[in-house]
Parts: C-alpha cells; structure tokens; sequence
C-alpha cells in the first residue's frame, strides 16, 4: 500500500450491479492529478474517502488545495463459474485482481424479474460461495505450482523451501476443506512466508450488498436469503455494506445541497457511497492522520498502529528515516481551539518520539534530520 492510496479489486458475477457502483463511485472521483502515480485506465477510479474533518481544518488554515485520502477502485470483468480454469475472462481477471489490497464483491440483493441473474434465481449465499470457490481455486494452482518450483532446494537440505513447503501444505488442506487462506490458522511468520505469492483469498474481503431502494426496509430477500448472506459473511470473518448502486449512480447528477431531500423521497437515508468507502477503511484496518497549512490540508492514510516514523514514511521517506519527533494535536482538539497557538496555549499541542503509536485523527508535523 503506497502512499496514502489503497487499492480494492471489484468482483462479482454478471448483472449484479458491479459496472453501476463503478461507475457511482468514478462519478464522485477526485482529480487524478493529485495522485501522480495513479494508472490512467478506463476501469480505474481514484475516490476520495469522505472525512468532514479535513474540510474543517482547511478553513482553519486556509488551505489553498484540499486533499484528501484515497481509494483506488479496479472494476474487473464479471467473473463466472469456472474462472479459475480460464472461462471467460478467467485469467486476466484473476491477475489483476491479485495487484489489489482488497476484495470488494458486490452481491445481488433484490428481486427484480426484468434483470436476469446469470444462474436464473437470486440466492446471494450461493453466489458468494461461487466467487470464493473461484478465487480459492485459482489460489490453490498457485499453491501448487510453487510448490512444484521448491521440490528441486527441499532436495539440496534447504531449510527456508522446506518451511515454506509445509506452510503451502497446510494452505493447500485448507483449500481441499472448502477455506479462504485467511483462514488457514498461519501465523504472522507462516503468512509472510508466502505473502509474494499474493494469494487472492489471503486478501480482507468486503461484501457490497446491492439492494433497491423502497420504505426503510434494508432485508430486500424474503424467504431468509438476507438473513443466510449475513450469517455467511459473519462466518467468513467479513463485514458487509448495504448498497443502492443505482440510486448512487443516479445522484451523481444531484446538485450536492439536493441530495438529502432526495435520499429521503428514495428512503435511502445514508450515503451509501461514503458507507462503502468506510467500511472498505475498516476492513482493511486503517486510519487517517492530517498535515494542514496554508498551501494544503491532506489527510493520509496508514494501517491502525503504525508509529510516527511509519505515519511520515507515508509522505516521505525521510520522514521515517531521519526521523527526529513530531509535534501531535487531535483534530478535534485543534478545531475547538481555532487555531495552533491556542491549543498550544491550552497544552493540547505534544511532542512525540519514535515509539509514538498514531491515533485517527491526529494532526501533525514532521521534525527530520
């Protein structure tokens, strides 16, 4: 993960309403321009994560550019069954899939006779373990060609290709048993052993539910179909986010200060986008810190316990090496005061060494040498 931008791989199977959230979330996109190392792709969108945080800061600074942290979307071909041995677009779909940081699958969540689902009935259950029998048994190929690779070191007494054998062994029971590699039970050390391999189901996995809009009732599926996803995704340890991709992608067109009044003619009360982008936050376990002034308010995006070093490294690479202290203010801290030298003034301003674990929200900056 680079920089303050993460990037999540957008699956699911044909018409479930996967191009819609895309194209939704690309709509509400922030200028690539502020993110230079961002691929110029049709199915790439840049979304900035919503945070009113970072709109207030700028005020208080008088920021000229606002920045905020960033998502990289991938919209990935429709995956069908069989994608693991090349259908469809099989293949390239699962390459690209393994650059990404995480899995957002979108799942179909309404009835609605006039979209045809591609297996002829709506049981999201069944296209959840679909989709992750695919990205399991495309893992389990690489498994097994890597561990084909390590026969010829494990014969020279080579003890690293031994452990990493008997860590692809234990990978590849679990995938016989019907498992994610996330839960294969490795440890921190076992699961680096083979991170390089960038295994599709070692990744934090997001479930968008798409639903449609109507009253306030969120359980689209009669029957308990709603009830089975949830108590699934609970199962596998993911989180899911309900969704109205097509309302989203439709209020792209509302003027901002209209959204509102909308939303509650649609009963869809909560921005399902800003939903989505926090959930996607959480499942990765991440948080934000600021830097703000009088050039730029950015907010940047690290991993939950990261060190001050860490958080700089973010920026800069000097920031982490050469790092000497940072000066810390809570965001909030800082907004109830007005201003730097008041919440100087009011003891809220502290300096923190190396060993500092930085909080969401924390503003700071960098003394380097």
């Amino acid at each position: 993960m680079a920089g303050s931008k993460l990037t999540i791989g957008i699956v699911g199977l044909p018409n479930v309403g996967k191009s819609t959230l895309f194209n939704a979330l690309t709509k509400a996109a922030v200028p690539a321009e502020n993110y230079p190392f961002c691929t110029i792709d049709p199915s790439v969108g840049v979304v900035g994560v919503p945070d009113p945080r970072l709109g207030a800061l700028a005020a208080l600074s008088e920021s000229e550019k606002v920045i905020p942290a960033a998502i990289e979307f991938v919209d990935i071909a429709g995956l069908v069954k069989g994608a693991a041995q090349g259908e469809g677009l099989g293949n390239q779909f699962l390459a690209n899939i393994r650059e990404t940081d995480a899995v957002l699958e979108v799942v179909r969540f309404f009835d609605d006779a006039d979209v045809h689902h591609v297996d002829g009935e709506v049981e999201p259950v069944h296209d959840i373990e679909i989709i992750n029998l695919e990205l399991a048994l495309a893992d389990a190929e690489q498994v097994r060609k890597r561990r084909d690779k390590l026969v010829r070191d494990m014969k020279t007494g080579n003890k690293d290709a031994a452990a990493e054998d008997a860590v692809l062994a234990r990978l590849e029971q679990a995938f016989l048993s019907g498992k994610l590699a996330l839960h294969a039970g490795l440890s921190a050390e076992e699961a680096k052993r083979v991170a390089p391999l960038n295994l599709l189901t070692m990744k934090p996995i997001l479930y968008a539910l798409n639903k449609k809009s109507g009253g306030h009732n969120l359980d689209e599926l009669a029957d308990g179909r709603a009830a089975h996803a949830y108590e699934l995704i609970k199962e596998l340890g993911s989180r899911f986010v309900l969704v109205d991709a097509a309302t989203e992608r439709e209020l792209n067109d509302v003027a901002e200060e209209d959204k509102q009044m909308f939303r509650e003619e649609l009963g869809t009360l909560e921005d399902g986008l800003a939903g989505l982008i926090r959930g996607a936050y959480e499942t990765l376990g991440l948080i934000s810190f600021f830097t703000t002034g009088p050039d730029e308010t950015r907010a940047w995006t690290i991993p939950q316990g990261a060190t001050a070093p860490e958080a700089g490294a973010a920026i800069h690479t000097d920031f982490k090496d050469k790092f000497i202290r940072a000066e810390v203010v809570a965001a909030q801290d800082l907004l109830a005061a007005g201003s730097y030298p008041a919440a100087r003034a009011a003891a809220k301003v502290r300096t923190e060494g190396k060993d500092y674990i930085v909080q969401d929200g924390d503003v700071m900056v960098f003394l380097h040498g």
